[in-house]
C-alpha cells in the first residue's frame, strides 16, 4: 500500500547534518516533501507561514536541532506549543546534547522524541533511517486541519 506524502521540516544549521538527514530520509515509496531552514527565526516564519514562507506547507513532522542561531530549539518549541495551529505538529529533537537537563526541558515542551546525534556518520544515518521507518511507515499522523490564514485562496493573485 502506498503511503501518503509526509511534509517534513528540518531545522538544522549544520550543512553536513542537513545533507546526511536528506539522504537518510529518501524513500521511493512515499512522495515526501522535505523542507529545510537553518535557524530558529526561519523555523517560526516557516511554521507560521510568514514573509518568504507565506506559501509554506503545514509540516507533518519537524526534526529540530536545539543549538540554533537566533532563536534556539527550546524557543522554537515554546512558540510552537503556545500556538493552537502548531502545537499538534510532532517534533523530534535531534541534538548533540545528551545533558539530562536539555532532555527534560525538551520533553517538558511536549516533544515526541529526543535523539542524541551519534558521533559516527553510520550511526547518524542509522538513527535518521529509524525515524524515517517509524514516522513514514508506521505512525498515524494527526489529521490535516484546514487553517485560517487570512487569505481568500492559496491561488489568488496579488
Amino acid at each position: 500500500m502506498r503511503q501518503p506524502p509526509v511534509e517534513v521540516l528540518i531545522v538544522e544549521d549544520n550543512d553536513a547534518d542537513v545533507s546526511l538527514t536528506l539522504a537518510a530520509l529518501q524513500d521511493p515509496t512515499i512522495a515526501n516533501e522535505i523542507h529545510t531552514v537553518g535557524d530558529g527565526d526561519q523555523a517560526i516564519a516557516f511554521l507560521k507561514r510568514e514573509g518568504n514562507y507565506a506559501n509554506a506547507p503545514h509540516p507533518d513532522l519537524v526534526l529540530l536541532d536545539l543549538n540554533l542561531p537566533n532563536k534556539n530549539g527550546f524557543q522554537v518549541l515554546a512558540e510552537m506549543k503556545a500556538d493552537p495551529r502548531l502545537k499538534t505538529i510532532p517534533v523530534i529533537v535531534f541534538s548533540g546534547s545528551d545533558e539530562e537537563s536539555d532532555i527534560a526541558q525538551a520533553y517538558d515542551l511536549q516533544i515526541s522524541a529526543y535523539l542524541v546525534k551519534p558521533t559516527s556518520v553510520d550511526g547518524y544515518f542509522s538513527a535518521i533511517r529509524a525515524v524515517k521507518e517509524l514516522w513514514f511507515h508506521m505512525v498515524a499522523h494527526p489529521p490535516k486541519k484546514k487553517r485560517m490564514t487570512g487569505h481568500l485562496s492559496a491561488k489568488s493573485s496579488a
